[in-house]
């Protein structure tokens, strides 16, 4: 039977596989027939595709934002508590606790209020609130970084996509009031990227599922040297 703590390790990669990446499909088939429709109006020619799409694309865009911002504070909060509880930083380091604790309803609280923003100022305080939050929480004991292997981490290139979607929403306002279409562009560019991070979180992912060991074998797997991929020789059984 599966302990309730090794449950609480599958949250972050369930809620991403039944909910974020199919968001994610959503918003890119969205997208892709909002910029079809433009292009076939900007010709001329009288478009199929129904106008509605491009207020659905700016809809579930803003619900990816969300659910991609709160799956990473979920994948954030699942070490660092585990991290508290096992070194009993409660007692030890209260303040610290309570600090980490702040971090994240501030975090929460800079995301909402980004959504409620309406002037260009607001809209980038909170956006830049929201992206330190996610920062200074991933910089805690306990987070698995992967930083020797920067550009191959599922940390780095999921911090790398929320601060995206983050940017994208704080600019969602200005790409319908820009005649130029810079914003447009812009917001085009940094999502394909995103997209291309997003698949590779998907592979990250399951690479290190592969690599977190249950509860009950922390104390073996630990022992391992995985610099050089080998393991202590375990001992016979008797008899």
């Amino acid at each position: 039977m599966v302990e309730l703590r090794d449950a609480f390790t599958l949250l972050h990669p369930a809620i991403a596989i039944f909910f974020v990446f199919p968001l994610i499909g959503m918003v890119v088939n969205l997208a892709w027939q909002t910029r079809q429709r433009r292009l076939q109006t900007k010709a001329g020619d009288k478009s199929k595709i129904p106008p509605v799409v491009g207020g659905e694309h700016n809809r579930l865009g803003n619900w990816l934002t969300a659910a991609v911002v709160g799956v990473a504070l979920l994948g954030l909060a699942h070490p660092i508590i585990k991290n508290i509880l096992t070194n009993q930083l409660i007692s030890k380091e209260p303040f610290q606790v309570l600090f980490i604790a702040l971090m994240f309803c501030l975090t929460i609280a800079s995301l909402v209020f980004l959504y409620q923003a309406k002037q260009r100022l607001w809209r980038g305080v909170f956006a830049t609130l929201t992206g330190a939050g996610l920062v200074i929480l991933g910089c805690q004991d306990g987070v698995f970084r992967r930083t020797n292997e920067w550009y191959w981490s599922h940390y780095y290139i999921g911090l790398t996509a929320a601060m995206l979607m983050i940017f994208s929403l704080a600019i969602a306002p200005a790409i319908y009031k820009d005649k130029t279409h810079r914003w447009r562009i812009a917001h085009t560019v940094l999502n394909c990227i995103a997209l291309l991070l997003f698949i590779g979180q998907g592979m990250t992912g399951t690479r290190d599922l592969l690599e977190i060991p249950l509860s009950w074998q922390e104390q073996y797997i630990y022992q391992c040297d995985f610099a050089n991929k080998t393991c202590p020789t375990p001992t016979p059984p008797k008899g």
